[in-house]
Order: structure tokens, then C-alpha cells, then sequence
């Protein structure tokens, strides 16, 4: 089978795509033939060595992938069904989607929901299935359309064009904040009535500023969420799921005891497999048609080195979809 594969001799990294026995794949009960991966900021860290994402090499990195069942064990499954696969440390501990093969526990998939094809469901990947977390995240929280303003942040990125997609479906007002002034008007036909700049959020905030959103989704950390927490309406609700900027966290307890706002952490890695499948159809039922047009870049195997080195200096806008056969 063809793979990337990502080795490390001498604290020195290589990616190269290589022919791998079917037979090295590591332990699993179920064989899924790969058809569509993906490209995540995590793949790109991995696979440029730009983050401690990967401790055991070799390794096939790749944290999403869509297929059809090769072989299976477990019951829950049959030979030619359709899955996908996101998270579960795939592709950082266990070898993962960026692969012509996989070998994984029954446990980590999921069957494809009625109404999504496979390259549909890795146009959507852990960035969209992250993304529909936090909007149920604020739902939770009660932030309703009539709430005011939501915020998204690292809007141009997979996360944030699928939460504004999202969001504008669900009937919210969605302001955008992008460092990248090409993609505005990217942002706005995906829902966004509104782009801000990002550096209007790259400043230490005062503790509390002017109450100007009702909820947020935001994947940069740093003084762009202690600034967005400064400006949150009291009682809003602020889904944090990512680090871009950095883990940084520059804030003070005043938006959370005077303004009595919840700061919501997502983690879409670990969510039990009887959870997923929920998320998955409201992935569908929402996502227009339009969506997967715009949002998506599509690139072969050959090309994931050259894309994870674009995606690492925020060259890449909304997915990169990886096809694999």
C-alpha cells in the first residue's frame, strides 16, 4: 500500500511517501480501504516537525479518514460498509489516514450517515465536527440567534469556516476575525455578515471592555480569546478549541464573576463513539450544499508535504482534502 510515512533518525524528520507491507499496519479489528483523508494544522505540525505531535516513529500520520470496511472482526461492521474516522490519537500514536490502509479498532468509527458521501464527510473532518461541538457548546450555554452577535475567530481556517457556515445556518449573526484580508469575501458568502481584523484582537484587553458578543467560537488562544472574554455579554458562553496563536492565556477572573460568562473547553478527540453519530447527521442536515464548494482545496497524496508546509504559513484556506485513490 502507498503511504506517507514519517521517520525521524538522528533528531532529524523525513516525509516521504513509500510503499508499506499491508501487513506492518498495527493492531486493530477492523481493515478500512482509505479513499479520502484529510489535511489538518495538527497533520501539518506532525508532518513538518514543527510540533511534538508525534513521539514513535515510524508513523503515518493523518488524524481523518473515509473509506470502506476491507476486512472487520467486529460485529458492529460489515465488509463494503462505509466509515469514517475521526481523532482517537490516530495518525499521532496509532498509524493514520494519510494512507492508501488503515487497521483500527471498531471502536474508532463511525458508520457514514445517511445523506453524506465519503468526500463530503472529510470536506467536514475533525475541523467540522470540532466546529459543530461548539455550536452545541453555545447552544448548551444558551446563546440563542436572538442573543446577539457570535464571534468567530481563526475564521478563515477549517474550524472557523465551518462554525460560521454553521452558525449562519442555525439563523445566528456571525462576525468573523481573519488576519487575512484576501478571504473576506470568503467569509461573508459563507455567513458571516461582518470581518473583523485580527489585530484589532492581538493587544492585552483591559479585564472587562464593552459587552459586544453573546457567544464565541475561537481556535487562537492567547490575548484574541482574553479579549473576546473582556468583550462577552453577561451570561455568554465562549467555546475555546484551539491553540493557533498560542496556549497563552492572558486574562483575569473579572468577565467570569462579574459578568457570570462560561468559558466552554472543546475536545473532539476522545467524544464516546455513542455521541458521535448524533453530530455527524446534524453536520449534515446543516451544511448546505454551497458549503463544499467553497471550503475546500483538493490535493493528492503526493502533495501533502508540499500543502503541510502552506498550511503551517497560513497559505491554505478552509479544507485541504487528501485524495487518496
Amino acid at each position: 500500500m502507498k503511504a506517507l510515512l514519517l521517520k525521524q533518525q538522528q533528531n532529524q524528520l523525513s516525509a516521504s511517501i513509500e510503499e508499506v507491507d499491508a501487513s506492518h499496519l498495527p493492531v486493530g479489528d477492523v481493515t478500512v480501504d482509505i479513499h479520502w483523508s484529510t489535511l489538518n494544522y495538527k497533520d501539518a505540525l506532525a508532518i513538518t516537525g514543527k510540533g511534538k505531535i508525534i513521539r514513535q516513529f515510524p508513523m503515518i500520520p493523518g488524524i481523518d479518514f473515509s473509506g470502506i470496511v476491507h476486512s472487520t472482526e467486529d460485529p458492529r461492521f460489515h465488509i463494503g460498509q462505509h466509515v469514517l474516522l475521526t481523532g482517537w490519537g490516530v495518525g499521532e500514536n496509532h498509524w493514520g489516514g494519510l494512507a492508501e490502509q488503515a487497521r483500527v479498532s471498531g471502536e474508532w468509527l463511525t458508520p457514514l450517515p445517511t445523506g453524506l458521501d465519503s468526500r463530503q464527510a472529510m470536506i467536514i473532518g475533525t475541523a467540522g465536527f470540532t466546529a459543530m461541538l461548539c455550536v452545541i457548546a453555545l447552544e448548551q450555554g444558551g446563546v440563542k440567534p436572538e442573543s446577539g452577535d457570535v464571534i468567530v475567530t481563526g475564521a478563515s481556517g477549517g474550524v472557523g469556516s465551518t462554525a460560521i457556515a454553521l452558525l449562519s445556518q442555525l439563523g445566528y449573526s456571525v462576525v468573523a476575525v481573519s488576519g487575512r484580508q484576501e478571504n473576506h469575501e470568503y467569509l461573508l458568502s459563507l455567513g458571516a455578515k461582518k470581518v473583523l481584523p485580527r489585530h484589532e484582537f492581538s493587544q492585552p484587553p483591559r479585564p472587562l471592555e464593552k459587552q459586544l458578543w453573546a457567544g464565541a467560537i475561537d481556535t487562537v488562544g492567547d490575548n484574541v480569546l482574553a479579549t473576546i472574554l473582556a468583550q462577552t455579554h453577561y451570561n455568554g458562553t465562549v467555546a475555546a478549541c484551539g491553540l493557533a496563536g498560542n496556549a497563552n492565556l492572558p486574562t483575569t477572573v473579572m468577565p467570569f464573576i462579574l459578568r457570570n460568562i462560561r468559558l466552554q473547553g472543546v475536545e473532539s478527540v476522545t467524544v464516546p463513539s455513542a455521541k458521535r453519530p448524533a453530530v455527524w447527521q446534524r453536520l449534515q442536515e446543516l451544511l448546505p450544499a454551497s458549503f463544499y464548494r467553497q471550503a475546500t482545496t483538493e490535493i493528492t497524496l503526493e502533495q501533502t508535504v508540499e500543502y503541510a508546509n502552506k498550511l503551517i504559513t497560513n497559505q491554505v484556506t478552509g479544507r485541504t482534502l487528501v485524495r487518496v485513490r
